[in-house]
């Protein structure tokens, strides 16, 4: 199933995409800014649903309206708007919309009433086929759409800190979420898509993030994802290993916050992101493969290994460019998988030995003699590294 969102407001744009990205397993949706950009898209994709601001740079969203109804009257079409005079209302009606939502409007009301939309358009599963085949195309299909990785926040939370706007700081939050992937990668991704559009610059903490974005919007990002009805794992075995991914990606954040902070690095939150984000493209190859699960396929332990071994690589190197991380960033967490020989930093050689020592196995040579250049031979203790009694 597709969606369009037609709204020339990026950070209002990219919020509805993360609301619509979650109402069913399989979402894809695309964004136009413009009026002439939204008719193209709707002319080559013929999207389900369509979600249209009335005010755009060069015309207004009914003209789009009038034009999909002379060909479809049956589309479903959601207006979202700051119009919420009563003329407006009666003009959209006029064209059989299926829903009029007046902007301020609250994320969890924009859910619920998309959500009743999307279940009347629920396409019917499909048969397992050659499901190997099938997933490995998912696959490559997937790697070119939007994906939300499964996030941990949780709605009643989120609305509870909604009621304490006013109070809560960038830091504050940061920290809060500061284990949740999904919602610290969904963060920078707004955020560097913003700022990149502004001024050109990166953003490459969490905490800059929610600051760019301010308390408030950040809150609606949180609970659009605590809201996203296909973020938890159907599959039992996928959701193992999702968890274990997601484990793995804490140790390797925790060790590299531990290392900065023993060197006296200023930012160690910038580690701790970078290790953080160490596993997104494993995570985002098992959420494609659960929602092929979802849609009637089955995805055996052997297929999701391939997958994997196959398709975490390309997922996470198209996170990275897509969310417009820093080379910095995007560097350090490279290095948690392997150290290039050529142009070597400390911040990379902090990386891939915080990635080794979250192994939780024996400290291999190289563990060992990344220690050593780090001048920190002192974690070298019973198992080989005695990180775990330093002290932050």
């Amino acid at each position: 199933m597709q969606t369009l969102i037609v709204e020339d407001d990026d950070l209002m744009a990219d919020l509805m995409e993360t609301v619509v990205a979650g109402l069913q397993p399989g979402m894809r949706v695309v964004k136009a800014a413009t009026l002439s950009e939204a008719v193209q898209r709707w002319q080559r994709d013929a999207p389900n649903l369509l979600v249209i601001d009335w005010n755009l740079p060069d015309g207004d969203g009914l003209q789009l309206v009038r034009a999909v109804r002379a060909r479809d009257p049956d589309v479903p079409i959601v207006m979202i708007t700051g119009r919420a005079d009563r003329q407006s209302i009666l003009t959209a009606a006029h064209y059989h919309i299926n829903g009029y939502i007046t902007k301020p409007f609250k994320v969890e009301m924009l859910h619920s009433r998309l959500q009743a939309l999307v279940a009347t358009l629920a396409e019917p599963a499909v048969g397992d086929g050659d499901a190997g085949e099938a997933l490995d195309t998912v696959l490559a299909e997937e790697l070119e759409n939007v994906i939300q990785m499964p996030a941990r926040t949780d709605a009643a939370e989120i609305l509870a800190l909604m009621s304490r706007t006013e109070e809560l700081s960038a830091g504050q939050l940061a920290e809060r979420w500061r284990k949740d992937v999904a919602l610290c990668t969904r963060l920078l991704e707004v955020a560097n898509s913003s700022s990149f559009r502004r001024t050109g610059k990166p953003v490459g903490d969490v905490r800059d993030a929610i600051f760019l974005l301010g308390v408030g919007m950040a809150l609606n990002y949180a609970l659009a994802m605590a809201l996203d009805v296909a973020a938890r794992f159907q599959d039992g075995h996928l959701r193992a290993l999702a968890h274990d991914y997601l484990a793995q990606s804490e140790r390797v954040a925790a060790e590299a916050q531990r290392i900065a902070l023993a060197l006296g690095k200023r930012r160690a939150s910038v580690y701790y992101t970078a290790g953080l984000l160490s596993r997104i493209g494993e995570l985002a190859v098992l959420k494609v493969m659960d929602q092929h699960v979802r849609q009637g396929h089955a995805v055996t332990e052997e297929e999701a290994r391939i997958g994997l071994q196959d398709w975490a690589q390309p997922y996470g190197n198209k996170l990275k460019v897509q969310w417009h991380l820093p080379l910095e960033l995007r560097q350090m967490i490279g290095a948690v998988h392997y150290l290039p020989r050529e142009n070597l930093t400390q911040d990379r050689i902090i990386m891939r030995a915080a990635g080794l020592l979250a192994d939780e196995g024996e400290p291999v040579d190289e563990c060992r003699r990344l220690l050593r250049l780090l001048g920190l031979e002192e974690w070298l203790g019973d198992r080989g590294t005695g990180a775990g009694t330093q002290n932050d």
